[in-house]
């Protein structure tokens, strides 16, 4: 009965000898591995090496060649100066980095948007394009072009110094009854230049002399000419002159023309 319990420790034994040793063997096998990884790691760092150096002896030798002709020396001074200053700024390159980084960042964001935006500016360009602005404006700019070939720097100038009567005279003439009139002056020419039935005799003359919108129009012309003769210069703040009627609105302020709305 006393020998069973040592055959128990015996056998308890050799289960811990027996299970040490194949965590030996299980480090064992990891350091072979780790150790086949250096050596594999070693041998393509020796790879490496003898192919680069062929390549690196031929870039010293074309940067010492460069060098030997450039006019300016480098000193050992020199770079060492410029490690000290790169090392410097090394905080700024950081910082310049990662804004860098966030800039990269906002462009993928706005990828989305500024597609769409394209799209849409596209579209808008595609509407345009139809409506024939773009031709217009091709033919506008021949107007622009023939302004500038047949105007001096002298015309524009003086049309600069008198753009505000230019404008005057504009507003004048876009008055509805300036604008009726004209409107009435061209349907009477074309009226007449297609019925081609105008009397010009001396008696066909004075046969309209007998209708008082003859005579009323005649009248209108007859002062118009007057003022016309009444021209006087004057000069404006440019110290330019120009001229301008005599009597207008005053002369005929309400005067009433001889035989106006009356028969013969």
């Amino acid at each position: 009965m006393t020998g069973q319990p040592q055959i128990l420790a015996t056998e308890d034994l050799l289960l811990d000898i027996r299970t040490t040793l194949d965590a030996l063997n299980a480090r064992v096998a990891a350091l072979n591995e780790r150790l086949d990884a250096i050596q594999r790691s070693q041998t393509a760092w020796a790879d490496l090496q003898v192919d680069l150096t062929p390549v690196l002896r031929e870039a010293l030798q074309a940067v010492g060649e460069t060098l030997a002709e450039s006019d300016t020396e480098v000193t050992l001074d020199d770079l060492l100066w410029l490690l000290r200053q790169l090392w410097r700024q090394i905080p700024h390159l950081t910082h310049l980095l990662e804004q860098l980084e966030s800039v990269q960042d906002l462009s993928t964001d706005l990828q989305p948007v500024m597609r769409e935006g394209v799209l849409a500016l596209s579209a808008w360009l595609q509407t345009l394009e139809e409506k024939g602005y773009f031709a217009f404006l091709r033919e506008a700019w021949r107007i622009v072009d023939n302004v500038v070939t047949n105007f001096t720097p002298e015309d524009v100038k003086a049309l600069a110094d008198n753009v505000v009567l230019i404008l005057n005279t504009v507003k004048e003439l876009t008055q509805p009854d300036i604008m009726q009139l004209l409107q009435a002056l061209a349907d009477t020419y074309r009226e007449v230049q297609e019925e081609r039935t105008l009397d010009t005799s001396t008696l066909g003359l004075l046969r309209q002399m007998r209708d008082p919108h003859v005579r009323r129009g005649l009248a209108l012309t007859m002062q118009m000419l007057r003022l016309i003769s009444l021209q006087r210069p004057y000069t404006l703040m440019n110290g330019q002159e120009t001229h301008r009627p005599t009597g207008l609105g005053q002369d005929n302020g309400g005067t009433r023309f001889e035989g106006e709305g009356t028969e013969p």
